[in-house]
């Protein structure tokens, strides 16, 4: 094979079995013949590090992320607007972006051999530009109840994997309110008060829900749904609809398409890829062709 992988483990992914799955994908990549660098670091943001300066220096061909949608944003973040292609090694409980990438899930060999048999494809990757650098998304970017849910989850240290979050679901649900935004897509503004407005440059989040449907990693746009306000009941009567994706047809959802946008409220901490990402106002734009991801189609070159 002759390439040079850098691979970052997430141990505790996938309820604890991430150590495993990680040791799995290193021995076949060695078996492959591939020469793996460990650039898995003692936290989250040492390995983050370590895999932006390996990225960085030119010291690796792969970037192998072995995790959930946590990973895969540590790797867009590494690897967006470089050659170095990213292979996400799907782990995790979510695997949202490797589901809809077509990636295998939690089967860490197979992940592995398409680093040496499979192809590159190259998609478009969300960023806010900073002044400390770019912050880059693979997924969706929300903002809303999610994002409240979200932070209500990570102020808790148990219960573990998807249930502390569907318990964080079911403890903001009775005190939720709609949030005041200002929504800009390509000039066009919105003012509205919403439950939810999530920005896709994919389809899914949250472990399966496809929030929208019609988001394609290599358009060129982002997509954006707002979720304008409506009863806590008609709510819960949504929600479920969100992971099948019928729930667009419903009169209080918007979608709305475009390369740039601004999101305006205040008191609510973005998250992407399930991760937090920056306090709003925020502004986002796609990248188009930002990032290469190892892939199973054949359609798909170098």
């Amino acid at each position: 094979m002759g390439q040079r992988i850098g691979v970052v483990v997430n141990p505790t992914s996938g309820r604890g079995r991430g150590a495993a799955m990680g040791a799995a994908a290193v021995a076949r990549l060695r078996a492959s013949g591939g020469e793996v660098v460990d650039l898995s670091g003692d936290s989250h943001a040492h390995s983050t590090d370590n895999a932006r300066a390996a990225v960085a220096s030119g010291g690796i061909d792969v970037l192998a992320v072995v995790g959930g949608d946590g990973m895969a944003h540590l790797g867009v973040n590494a690897c967006a607007g470089t050659p170095v292609a990213l292979a996400i090694i799907a782990a995790g409980t979510g695997n949202d972006n490797a589901r809809s990438l077509g990636l295998p899930i939690r089967q860490p060999e197979q992940a592995a051999d398409l680093i040496s048999s499979g192809a590159v494809r190259t998609i478009d990757a969300g960023r806010m530009r900073a002044s400390d650098g770019d912050r880059w998304w693979i997924g969706v970017l929300g903002g809303g109840f999610d994002s409240v849910v979200t932070e209500r989850a990570h102020r808790w240290s148990w219960p573990k994997g998807p249930m502390r979050y569907n318990l964080a679901v079911a403890r903001e649900l009775p005190v939720f309110t709609a949030i005041p935004y200002a929504i800009e897509v390509d000039g066009h503004r919105v003012e509205t008060t919403a439950m939810l407005v999530a920005v896709g440059n994919g389809p899914a989040f949250g472990g399966g829900m496809l929030v929208l449907p019609e988001a394609k990693f290599d358009d060129g746009l982002l997509d954006v749904l707002i979720l304008h306000e409506v009863s806590v009941l008609e709510f819960l009567k949504v929600f479920p609809r969100v992971f099948k994706g019928t729930h667009v047809t419903h009169p209080k959802i918007e979608i709305l398409r475009g390369e740039k946008v601004r999101l305006e409220t205040t008191g609510i901490m973005a998250q992407a890829d399930g991760e937090r990402f920056h306090p709003m106002p925020i502004d986002v734009e796609v990248a188009p062709g930002a990032l290469r991801v190892v892939a199973p189609s054949s359609r798909y070159v170098t």
